[in-house]
């Protein structure tokens, strides 16, 4: 019997809530330690969330809190008989002899709280799970916002002196000034794009947009290479366009510097196989994480990127891209799927607390002309909800022979930088390799970073083993 009344009672501790509440009047000083960690909702009873409420209400007011004012802010808001009454309110100082222990007492009210939290979760969890009419996905996707949040409300603030903070803030600018580093984010390889966002900081929200075929795969695919390959930070990449073995061509070109259409109609020559060979040999273990399940739904984007955070630690993702998302509410307006996307990776990205950098199209009168935030295709809310926005241009020229010009310049307009400056950073596109490089003083392109011997031995040696299963 014992058991059973134990299951069906949620867990609290009476005891402990009236010890914290007589412990604050006691000692009016620790009322603002336990208002940063207690909520009202935490204590079980209302007599006592009415009192914590009142006892709050006297601190915001500037007001010494005891016993007294205590019962005249209660007869004044007409609450006296849901706080117990005088009697109940005069009996909680005698609950402790001295408010020593007044953190134990609150530490204790905050975990049965959260444990009765977990309870409810779980039930509403399972009365979903249920109801068959509801999609399993939303359902999962639900769950885990609601435990997220929970976990968010269990953390308390932190306060930091300057005995933390001066000590933490030498330490970093030692580490810049060693590194000779200028940014505090994700490099994205780009020189001058680098040096006006600092790299690309954690919960920020990056759009880069471009007409079709403007290379905005190509540009992102460029920025993971450094990333993932150079400076061997795991980054995930969402391919809702493409699948894994184009995207895996299209790095290997660009790593290699061997001109795609040679990959894919096999015309490659011995000493294009020996760079693909050592481009190889670079990718293998580079920690890049790729999706492509094409159509994806909003809350399966968003489940799969909390277990890459989770499982393999990405600093950074990159969605390819926002138009081929999809969402619950397909017979809205595309407006609003498109805002409710927009929102929900800006609140992944502060949910996950790193980068995340979305593809998105611009409309057609922007062909042949520079794009502007105006131009963002589906809604305005991109342009609200980012914090960097950033388009390519380039012109679309040909030689007589119709074929595109091997090097030709490009530039990427930041548009939008909400801590930053906005400008243009001059590019060149090597059509070849669908790759973007830095452009030097002089107008000439960066040297290749890919040196490769010349070999007599066959192109695919031992070098080139089965790539580690993810």
């Amino acid at each position: 019997m014992e058991n059973k009344l134990k299951d069906t009672v949620p867990p609290h501790n009476i005891e402990a809530e009236k010890a914290t509440l007589g412990a604050m009047l006691l000692d009016w000083d620790s009322i603002s330690s336990v208002i940063m960690l207690l909520r009202a909702s935490d204590f079980y009873t209302q007599q006592n969330q009415v009192v914590f409420e009142s006892l709050a209400a006297l601190s915001y007011q500037g007001v010494k809190g005891d016993t007294l004012t205590l019962l005249g802010e209660l007869t004044r808001n007409g609450k006296l008989d849901q706080a117990g009454g005088a009697a109940y309110i005069s009996s909680l100082t005698n609950v402790v002899p001295t408010s020593a222990n007044i953190e134990y007492y609150a530490r204790i009210v905050k975990d049965l709280s959260t444990r009765r939290s977990l309870i409810k979760i779980s039930s509403e969890v399972k009365a979903d799970a249920f109801d068959e009419s509801r999609d399993s996905r939303l359902i999962l996707d639900s769950a885990e916002k609601k435990i997220f949040a929970l976990s968010d409300m269990d953390q308390s603030s932190p306060i930091h002196t300057m005995l933390d903070i001066v000590p933490r803030s030498l330490e970093s600018i030692q580490l810049h000034y060693a590194n000779k580093q200028s940014f505090t984010g994700i490099p994205s390889g780009f020189a001058k794009l680098d040096s006006m966002t600092s790299g690309f900081q954690n919960s920020e929200f990056i759009v880069i947009g471009a007409r079709p075929s403007m290379g905005k795969t190509a540009l992102a695919l460029n920025m993971m290479e450094h990333i993932a390959l150079e400076m061997k930070i795991p980054c995930g990449f969402f391919s809702l366009e493409m699948s894994y073995e184009q995207i895996g061509q299209r790095i290997l070109s660009q790593v290699g510097h061997v001109p795609g259409t040679k990959l894919r109609d096999g015309t490659m020559k011995l000493d294009e196989l020996q760079k693909l060979q050592v481009a190889a040999a670079r990718c293998y273990d580079a920690p890049l994480y790729i999706i492509d399940t094409p159509n994806m739904q909003l809350i399966e984007l968003r489940a799969m990127a909390r277990r890459l955070k989770q499982k393999n630690d990405v600093k950074i993702i990159f969605i390819d891209y926002i138009g081929l998302i999809s969402t619950e509410n397909s017979q809205s307006a595309v407006y609003e799927q498109v805002s409710e996307i927009s929102k929900s990776l800006k609140s992944l990205a502060r949910e996950l607390n790193i980068p995340i950098v979305a593809l998105c199209q611009v409309s057609r009168d922007a062909e042949g002309n520079e794009p502007n935030l105006a131009q963002l295709r589906g809604s305005g809310s991109i342009e609200q909800d980012a914090d960097v926005v950033m388009f390519i241009h380039r012109e679309r020229k040909k030689q007589e022979d119709g074929e595109m010009q091997a090097v030709q310049d490009a530039k990427l307009i930041v548009a939008k930088q909400r801590n930053g400056p906005i400008g243009d950073v001059p590019l060149l596109f090597l059509s070849a390799f669908t790759r973007f490089e830095n452009k030097t003083m002089e107008g000439e392109r960066a040297p290749a970073k890919v040196s490769v011997p010349i070999q007599d031995e066959a192109p695919f040696g031992d070098a080139a083993q089965p790539a580690p299963s993810v």
